[in-house]
C-alpha cells in the first residue's frame, strides 16, 4: 500500500528537483525526505529518480503523472466534503490579484470574520492566470480573475465590466503631435503597462493603436498600484481599469476614459460542479454588494 505522505513527498521531489528545497517545501528534515523516497521505492520494488545528475526514472515519470492526479483528486474530495458539512473551522483559500483583493475584498472579509469566526481565510496574491491554475488543483477554493474564458474544468461568473482609463496629462498633447508634425515633442511619450504575464496585455496590444499616438514606448510595470505612481510622478501615461481610481481620493493628474478600449470582465472562478459552502455563498453575496456600493460612490 502506498502512503499517501511518501507520493506528496515525491511529487514535491520532482518538481523542485532538490533534497534540501524539496525537505524546505514540506517542512521536514532532508533525511526525512530520502527516507520517504527509499520506503516509496522499496514498496514499488522500482528506481523512481537518479540522484547524480537529478532525474527521474522512465517508472519515476509513470509515477509523478498518477501521483500529481490522485493528490488532486483527493484534494478536490476533501473541498467538497468540507463544503457539504458546512465548514465552520478550517481556512478557506482565496486567489485574487493585489488591485482585486484591497479594492473588492477588504469589506466582505471584515464582514466574513465576524461571521464566521472560526474560519481563517488565507489570500493568495497572483494573477488571473496564477489563480485559474490554483483553482483548478484545488489549491485555492475559489479566484477573482479578470479576463477569463469558460474552459474546462472551470466555471466563470461575471461580476462587472471593466472599462479603461488613461491617467496621465499628456496623452492630448501626444495625439495632436501625431496629426500635426510640426509640433516638437520634448520626448518620446511613454506608456505604463502591465507586464505580459497578464491576461489584460493582450487586450490592451491590440486597443493601443486605437489612441492614434505617436511612436512610443512602453514601460512594464508589475501592479495597477505601480502605473498608477509612476504616472502620478509624471513619468507617462498609465492605462488602467476605471475601478482601480474609484477610491483614488487626490490624484494630480487627468483621467480620460477610453470608451473605444474593449471591455472585459470581472468575476469569480471555481472548479466546475464544486459544491460551494454557506460560507463561501455569502462571502460572494457581500463582494457583490460590495461592487454595487464602488459603482454608486
Amino acid at each position: 500500500m502506498l502512503d499517501l505522505n511518501w507520493l506528496r513527498t515525491f511529487v514535491t521531489l520532482a518538481q523542485h528537483q532538490h533534497f534540501g528545497k524539496a525537505a524546505v517545501a514540506l517542512h521536514m528534515t532532508q533525511p526525512n525526505v530520502s527516507l520517504h523516497i527509499k520506503q516509496l521505492e522499496n514498496t514499488t520494488r522500482v528506481k523512481l529518480i537518479e540522484r547524480n545528475p537529478f532525474h527521474l526514472t522512465q517508472a519515476g515519470v509513470r509515477l509523478l503523472h498518477t501521483s500529481q492526479k490522485t493528490l488532486m483528486e483527493l484534494q478536490v474530495c476533501q473541498a467538497d466534503l468540507n463544503a457539504i458539512n458546512d465548514l465552520s473551522q478550517g481556512t478557506i483559500t482565496i486567489a485574487a490579484s493585489d488591485i482585486i483583493s484591497r479594492l473588492l475584498l477588504i469589506s466582505p472579509f471584515q464582514l466574513f470574520k465576524a461571521e464566521f469566526p472560526g474560519i481563517d481565510f488565507s489570500l493568495l496574491n497572483t494573477t488571473s492566470s496564477q489563480a485559474s491554475e490554483l483553482v483548478k488543483n484545488a489549491q485555492a477554493d475559489l479566484g477573482f480573475v479578470i479576463a477569463q474564458k469558460e474552459s474546462q474544468p472551470l466555471h466563470f461568473t461575471e461580476l462587472q465590466q471593466i472599462h479603461w482609463c488613461a491617467l496621465g496629462d499628456n496623452l492630448t498633447l501626444w495625439q495632436e503631435a501625431k496629426l500635426q508634425p510640426e509640433l516638437a515633442l520634448e520626448s518620446e511619450p511613454t506608456l505604463i503597462l502591465l507586464g505580459h504575464d497578464t491576461r489584460t496585455r493582450d487586450l490592451l496590444d491590440s486597443a493601443l493603436p486605437s489612441l492614434n499616438l505617436p511612436q512610443y514606448r512602453i514601460m512594464e510595470v508589475g501592479s495597477v498600484d505601480a502605473q498608477i505612481d509612476w504616472a502620478e510622478a509624471g513619468f507617462g501615461v498609465a492605462i488602467v481599469p476605471e475601478f482601480s481610481i474609484y477610491t483614488k481620493r487626490n490624484l494630480k493628474t487627468k483621467v480620460t476614459p477610453l470608451p473605444e478600449f474593449p471591455t472585459t470582465s470581472l468575476g469569480y472562478i471555481v472548479r466546475q460542479n464544486q459544491i460551494l459552502s454557506k460560507a463561501i455563498k455569502q462571502l460572494l453575496r457581500w463582494v457583490d454588494e460590495e461592487i454595487i456600493r464602488s459603482q454608486n460612490r
